[in-house]
C-alpha cells in the first residue's frame, strides 16, 4: 500500500488551487451559506473527498448523498442519510463542523482520506476526533463509501450519542424595586385514573370544589378515555395542592408536579413580560442545536423571549456513547450548567397594575416614562390578558378565548398600536411656528368657531362652536383652538411643505424610539414625497392643515408620544426608550447596567420651549384650558395636552388622548394615554391621567366622571 501523508496533500492543494479544504465554519445551524459547487473530478479521489467534506461543513446533504457509491445509494435513501447526520448534530448540540484532511492513502480501487473533525457544540465546547473517509472506484469513477461511523468514529456497530442534561433553574424577572414579574412556581396537574375510582360522586364533588369546575365538565374530560390512563384535568399551584392535600387522597385522583413559572398578580405587565411555552415544533431543531432538551420551555414573547439566553443560562450535562443495548461505552465530554441571570426592569409593578386597572377592558394604552432617562415605568395595553394561561397545560379554553377575542388582547397597543395623535400634535406645530415660521407666542388670532382658509366649500370648525374670539398663539395651545392652528398650518405650508413633517420627525414621531426589548411599530409622518409615491397625488395645503392638528395620514404609537412629552419636560433631550434597568451578575459576568442614551435634541430654543411648557400647564390651570375642570383640587401640578383624534371609520367615536408630565414645576414622569373610540380627550383620557398621578403619589383616587354630552375640550 502506498501512503502519502499531509505534506503530499499540502503540495496537491497548492497545485490545484483548492480552497475548500480549509472552509469557514458555519456560525449557526440556521444560517447555512451554500457556496457555488466546484467541478468534481470524479476520476480523482482527492477531488471527490474535497467536495464531500466541504458539502458536509455546509450541511448540503443532497450534494453529499450524490457522491455516495451507486451501490450504497441503492439501499440508502437521501432522507435516512440526512437524518443520520442531523440527529447526531442535534444530539450533541453541535452548531457547526470543521473538517481538515490530513493524509491520503491509495491501494488499487480503494482510497482513504484521514481527516480531523471538530464539532463546535453549544454545551460541550469543541469535540475533536480523528476519522477516515473511505472511497471506492466503480467503473473508473471514485465514490464515497459511507458508513455511520464516517460521521464520528465511535458510532460503530450501532453505537449512539447520549446526553444526560443538567438544566439550571430559570432566572427571575423583577420590577425596578425587586418585586417579582416572573418567578419560579411549582405547577401541579390534577388528573384522574378512571379504573381506580371507587366513589365517583364523591370524587367529582371534591374536584369540583377544588378546581371550580362543574362535575359534568370534569366527567366529560375523562369519559371514554382508556380506563387505565392518567387523564389530566386542570393545573393548580403548588400551594393549592398542599392546602387541599387531604382531599386529594381519594382513590382515582393523581397529582403530577413540575417546575413552572408564575406571573404574579394575574399576569401584571403581561405585554412586557411575555410568556413561556414548549419549544414550537418548527423551531425544535434550532433549539436542540443550542443545547435545549426537546421538552424545554422557552420564551415566546416579551422579555421572556428577548432575554432567553440571559434567563435560561446554559444547560450542562454529560455526553457519552452507548451501544445498541444502551450499555455505557465511553464518556466524551462533561460540562456543569450555568445559572441564568435575573433581569431587573424599569417598571414599577404597583404603577403598572394601576394603569391596567384604570384602563380596564377598554381598548387603549398607557405609557409612563422617566423624563430624565427614557426608562419606561409603566406600559399597559388593554384589554389585557393573564399570561399564566400559556404555562398551564389544561388552560386551552382560556388560551383560545384570548386568541379569538375580537379586541385582540395580545396586541400591545402601547408600542404596536398606531393612531392619529389629534391635538397632541399641536405641540409640534407650535414649535415649528415659533422656530421656523416667524410667529411669536403673543401673536393674536381670531376664532369665530369656523375657518374658511381653504374656501367656504371646505369650511373647517373649531371644537368650540361658539369660537374662542381673539386669542394668542400661546393660549391657543392651552385652549386647543383649531381655527388658530389651521391658520398656522396654512402659513407653514406656504413657507415649506416639508417644514412640519421635518419638525414632527425631530420630535421623535414616525420613527422607532430605540426600544430593543419588545416589538414597536414605526408609525408614519406623511410628507409630499410619501404621498406622491404612495398615491401618485400632489401634496396640498389641506394636507398640511390636517397634519397641523394631528389628523390626515399621521400615525403614532403611545410610546412615541410619551417620549416626546418627556423631551419637552426635561429641556429638549430625546432619550432611547428602554425596559431593562440592569442584568444581575453571574457566570463570571459582572452586573450590566443600562446606559442612559440620548438620541436627539428637540429643534427648539429654551425660550420657545418655555412658551410650550407654559401653554401645557395652562391646559390644566387656565380658565380656557381644555382639561382645567379635570384637575381642579389636585395639589400636584400637571402639564399636558388633550387630543381627540378622528377614527378612520366615520361612524365610530374619536380616540381620546391625554399626554403630559408631572409635577409640572419639576418634571419626573411623562405619561401618554389613549382610549380608542371613547370620545374627547378631556372627557376620558384626562381623568385617567389624574388617577395615575394620584396613584403615583399615594393620594385618594378621584372616580372617573360620567361621559358628558357636550364638548368639553379637544
Amino acid at each position: 500500500m502506498k501512503t502519502l501523508h499531509h505534506l503530499w496533500l499540502f503540495i496537491f492543494i497548492l497545485s490545484t488551487g483548492c480552497t475548500l479544504l480549509t472552509p469557514t465554519p458555519v456560525s449557526t445551524p440556521t444560517a447555512t451559506v451554500v457556496l457555488p459547487s466546484p467541478t468534481v473530478d470524479i476520476s480523482a479521489p482527492e477531488s471527490v473527498g474535497r467536495i464531500y467534506l466541504g458539502a458536509w461543513e455546509q450541511e448540503t446533504y443532497e450534494q453529499m448523498y450524490n457522491l455516495l457509491s451507486p451501490t450504497l445509494r441503492a439501499g440508502l435513501s437521501l432522507e435516512d442519510f440526512e437524518s443520520a447526520h442531523r440527529s447526531n448534530l442535534n444530539a450533541t448540540t453541535t452548531l457547526s463542523v470543521t473538517l481538515t484532511p490530513t493524509a491520503l492513502s491509495l491501494e488499487g480501487d480503494a482510497a482513504w482520506i484521514q481527516f480531523t473533525e471538530l464539532w463546535h457544540t453549544a454545551i460541550f465546547g469543541a469535540l475533536k476526533a480523528e476519522n477516515q473517509l473511505n472511497l471506492v472506484r466503480e467503473q473508473d469513477q471514485w465514490w464515497i463509501q459511507w458508513q455511520p461511523h464516517t460521521i464520528w468514529p465511535d458510532l460503530k456497530g450501532g453505537n449512539v450519542f447520549v446526553v444526560d442534561f443538567q438544566v439550571p433553574p430559570r432566572a427571575n424577572i423583577y420590577d425596578r424595586n425587586g418585586a417579582g414579574l416572573a418567578i419560579p412556581s411549582a405547577i401541579v396537574t390534577v388528573g384522574v385514573i378512571p379504573d381506580q375510582i371507587v366513589d365517583e360522586t364523591t370524587l367529582l364533588t371534591t374536584l369540583s370544589s377544588i378546581l371550580s369546575m362543574s362535575p359534568e365538565d370534569i366527567q366529560a374530560i375523562y369519559a371514554g378515555q382508556p380506563s387505565n390512563w392518567y387523564i389530566p384535568i386542570q393545573d393548580i399551584s403548588g400551594d393549592e395542592s398542599l392546602y387541599y392535600n387531604e382531599l386529594f387522597s381519594l382513590p382515582g385522583i393523581e397529582r403530577r408536579e413540575r417546575a413552572g413559572r408564575l406571573y404574579p398578580q394575574d399576569g401584571v405587565g403581561a405585554h412586557v413580560v411575555g410568556w413561556l411555552s414548549l419549544i414550537p415544533a418548527e423551531q425544535l431543531e434550532v433549539y436542540r442545536r443550542r443545547g435545549y432538551r426537546d421538552d424545554a420551555w422557552v420564551g415566546i414573547s416579551g422579555l421572556e423571549a428577548w432575554g432567553e439566553t440571559i434567563l435560561a443560562g446554559r444547560n450542562g450535562g454529560r455526553l457519552y456513547i452507548v451501544d445498541t443495548d444502551r450499555n455505557y461505552v465511553r464518556s466524551l465530554a462533561e460540562r456543569q450548567p450555568e445559572r441564568g441571570r435575573a433581569i431587573y426592569t424599569t417598571l414599577d409593578r404597583d404603577l403598572q397594575q394601576a394603569a391596567e386597572q384604570i384602563l380596564g377592558d377598554r381598548r387603549g394604552a398607557m405609557v409612563a416614562m422617566d423624563v430624565n432617562t427614557g426608562g419606561i415605568i409603566a406600559l399597559a395595553s388593554a384589554p389585557g390578558f393573564d399570561n399564566n394561561i400559556f404555562i398551564h397545560s389544561t388552560d386551552e379554553w382560556e388560551r383560545q378565548s384570548v386568541l379569538s377575542h375580537p379586541d385582540r388582547p395580545l396586541l400591545n397597543r402601547a408600542t404596536l398600536g398606531l393612531y392619529p395623535s389629534g391635538s397632541v400634535f399641536k405641540i409640534v406645530t407650535l414649535a415649528a411656528a415659533l422656530e421656523a415660521g416667524g410667529l411669536t407666542s403673543q401673536m393674536a388670532f381670531t376664532c369665530p368657531g369656523y375657518w374658511d382658509g381653504l374656501g367656504s366649500p371646505n369650511r373647517k370648525f373649531c371644537w368650540l362652536t361658539t369660537g374662542h374670539g381673539t386669542i394668542t398663539l400661546q393660549d391657543a395651545l392651552s385652549a386647543s383652538c383649531n381655527v388658530t392652528f389651521y391658520e398656522v398650518g396654512k402659513h407653514l405650508d406656504g413657507l415649506d411643505q416639508n417644514l412640519l413633517p421635518t419638525y414632527a420627525r425631530a420630535f421623535g414621531l414616525g420613527q422607532l424610539t430605540g426600544l430593543e426589548e419588545i416589538a414597536e411599530a414605526e408609525g408614519l409622518v406623511p410628507d409630499p414625497e410619501w404621498k406622491f409615491s404612495t398615491y401618485q397625488e400632489i401634496w396640498g395645503t389641506g394636507d398640511t392643515v390636517n397634519l397641523c392638528i394631528g389628523q390626515g395620514f399621521l400615525l403614532v404609537n403611545p410610546l412615541q408620544v410619551a417620549r416626546m412629552l418627556a423631551a419637552v419636560a426635561n429641556g429638549g433631550t430625546l432619550y432611547r426608550a428602554h425596559l431593562v434597568e440592569r442584568i444581575a451578575a453571574g457566570n463570571g459576568i459582572p452586573e450590566q447596567v443600562t446606559t442612559v442614551q440620548a438620541t436627539g435634541t428637540l429643534p427648539i430654543s429654551k425660550e420657545n420651549l418655555h412658551v410650550i411648557r407654559t401653554a401645557l400647564l395652562g391646559v390644566t390651570t387656565l380658565p380656557i384650558g381644555t382639561a382645567t375642570h379635570r384637575f381642579g383640587g389636585l395639589d400636584i401640578p400637571v402639564a399636558g395636552k388633550t387630543g381627540t383624534a378622528e377614527s378612520p371609520i366615520s361612524d365610530e367615536e374619536p380616540h381620546s388622548w391625554f399626554a403630559g408630565y408631572f409635577p409640572a414645576d419639576d418634571p419626573q414622569i411623562a405619561l401618554a394615554i389613549i382610549v380608542e373610540n371613547a370620545g374627547e380627550g378631556s372627557d376620558v383620557a384626562a381623568p385617567m391621567f389624574r388617577q395615575m398621578v394620584e396613584t403615583y403619589y399615594g393620594l385618594s383616587i378621584t372616580p372617573l366622571p360620567e361621559p358628558s354630552e357636550t364638548p368639553q375640550g379637544d
